[in-house]
């Protein structure tokens, strides 16, 4: 097992890959903390903002990871996590020896584990970390990072985690495990937006006060976090992405695909894949996952609230 480096606080190196509404907000979090951080983002304008906002940029990921002591990847996917550490440009090129690789990316556990033998096999940590609580808890730092690895993969992370999070869960001493966790979360997160969006659309089409709505349903037993922290989205007429719909197809997917290879029925996830596959079709691919109200309202002729 690779040996840790040093990475108390005032002398750690963190490069954040990927600037995005999490990424971002990470980002800040960890220069907020006193960290000496470096940020990439395939677009420009997101290390453009970065550097605006006192930290340092990057032009590649190798680049951000010169010396590194903790690389954060808050990308979307396993095949651009294995981009990030493998590729032409990658992380694990530049990262110093005995690294830690934080990997906060929602993906298959089996998967996982095999990104993390890779990158052990070169002398560096991998902990598999996904996160959850939004775009306003990673500017926070208040995330929940439901983690696995080893024991000295911890270590080397620590001064980020602390940085990032309100809570750290330690679930296990391999790779895999926490990503298993986290579709437990994505399988309820996805179920549960869904249900909002199906009841707010109802409630316009019986024509009740939304905003009256909200209100009775965030104080009563039929409120979810998902209904209290999408719903605002609709009622602004705001689809601007927080978490797109793209989000939840790749994720539900991933769930139907352990689902199926345990012979195990998810069928409330099933029909949720199914409508956020319909409002991906319809174009909003792109836009805030509330945008399956819109779909709704499309599907029933309810009239939702437009943004001035």
């Amino acid at each position: 097992m690779p040996s840790s480096p040093d990475t108390d606080k005032r002398t750690a190196r963190i490069a954040v890959i990927g600037l995005g509404s999490m990424g971002f907000g990470m980002a800040r979090s960890l220069k907020r903390a006193g960290l000496d951080v470096a940020g990439y983002d395939v677009a420009s304008t997101a290390v453009d903002r970065f550097v605006a906002q006192g930290g340092r940029g990057a032009q590649t990921p190798a680049d951000a990871a010169k010396n590194a002591d903790i690389v954060v990847s808050v990308v979307v996917n396993a095949a651009q996590t294995e981009t990030v550490l493998f590729g032409p440009d990658g992380v694990t090129q530049a990262m110093q020896a005995g690294a830690v690789f934080i990997s906060s990316a929602t993906m298959d556990p089996a998967i996982a584990r095999a990104l993390s033998g890779r990158v052990e096999a070169l002398g560096f940590h991998y902990l598999d970390a996904p996160i959850s609580g939004g775009a306003k808890k990673a500017e926070t730092g208040e995330l929940t990072i439901m983690a696995s690895g080893s024991k000295p993969a911890f270590a080397a992370a620590r001064p980020a985690l602390d940085a990032m999070a309100a809570k750290v869960y330690e679930l296990g001493g391999e790779a895999g495990i926490g990503a298993a966790f986290k579709m437990i979360n994505q399988l309820l997160a996805g179920v549960h937006i869904a249900a909002a969006c199906e009841a707010i659309c109802l409630a316009a089409k019986q024509g009740l006060d939304l905003d009256k709505v909200y209100e009775v349903i965030t104080a009563s037993a039929g409120n979810s976090w998902m209904f209290e922290n999408r719903v605002p989205h609709v009622l602004a007429g705001d689809y601007t992405p927080l978490s797109a719909i793209e989000i939840f197809v790749k994720d539900l997917g991933i769930i139907q695909d352990m689902a199926r290879g345990e012979r195990y029925p998810v069928p409330l996830a099933a029909a949720a894949l199914q409508m956020y596959l319909a409002a991906a079709g319809a174009g909003m691919g792109q836009d805030d996952d509330a945008s399956l109200a819109r779909l709704y309202a499309k599907l029933s002729g309810a009239s939702l609230p437009v943004a001035p």
